[in-house]
């Protein structure tokens, strides 16, 4: 009875991706058609059954590009860049949607020490670095048994110094993971999605404005209050945005 319940479950399951798949290939007929709104309406029937893909996601911002949909366009190419970050065809994709933007900010980049620690941070996600660090500790605690009960003093002292390395590279891993940690958390961007939208000194609609913002353009969430964000520019501007004018991207 197990076992065919497990079987059961591995139809089913092949049933469920075999649909998603035609479903694709079927927006994706449409998209070829020239169809992009029909193609966009089968592409967001897949991601309402909770797949989320890269090419998904890109094929969703071409057929919006196509429409002239900024915000939606740029916001999909987003979300398929940030599960694909090394793919050309996105970026450049992504490029060509963000001429279409009104906005034009510079980016301010990191400059200095500060830079140079947050390339390294980022060269892996949190969870690898942990996994190093775990890597670290194992290889440290073998290698101090090898020196424990080694007789050679040339084998003890290579061993020692190994043993040492490891623990500092497991430190420094443990460090990392949670610097990675701290930066995911800080890095929370959204899309802009009103035509244009008032951003205020203060979470209150009368307080003072101090810019505009238009659709498509890229912010960062720092803090939440009511229906407020507080929102940071790539220029390092900042001030309140309401929540209903824009859209997490690390919404998965």
């Amino acid at each position: 009875m197990r076992v065919l319940t497990i079987l059961l479950f591995c139809c089913f399951s092949v049933f469920g991706f075999s649909q998603k798949d035609q479903q694709f290939e079927a927006a994706n007929a449409l998209y070829n058609d020239g169809k992009y709104a029909e193609a966009i309406d089968k592409y967001e029937a897949i991601l309402d059954a909770e797949t989320h893909s890269a090419e998904l996601y890109f094929n969703l911002g071409n057929a919006n590009y196509k429409l002239n949909n900024i915000a939606p366009s740029i916001y999909y190419f987003e979300k398929a860049l940030l599960l694909n970050p090394k793919d050309e065809a996105i970026q450049n994709n992504l490029a060509f949607a963000q001429n279409m933007t009104i906005d034009a900010i510079e980016t301010v980049p990191d400059v200095g020490f500060s830079r140079i620690i947050n390339n390294m941070v980022n060269t892996f996600s949190a969870d690898t670095w942990a996994k190093i660090a775990v890597c670290g500790v194992l290889l440290f605690v073998v290698i101090f048994l090898a020196y424990h009960f080694s007789y050679s003093s040339v084998k003890k002292r290579i061993a020692f110094i190994t043993s040492v390395v490891s623990l500092i590279i497991a430190c420094l891993s443990v460090a990392m993971a949670f610097q990675k940690s701290a930066l995911d958390k800080k890095n929370t961007p959204a899309i802009v999605f009103s035509q244009e939208s008032r951003v205020k000194t203060d979470p209150n609609p009368k307080s003072e404005e101090v810019f505009r913002l238009h659709e498509g353009t890229k912010v960062w969430v720092l803090e939440t209050f009511e229906d407020w964000k507080k929102i940071r520019l790539a220029d390092n501007s900042t001030g309140w945005i309401p929540f209903k004018d824009i859209k997490l991207l690390k919404d998965f």
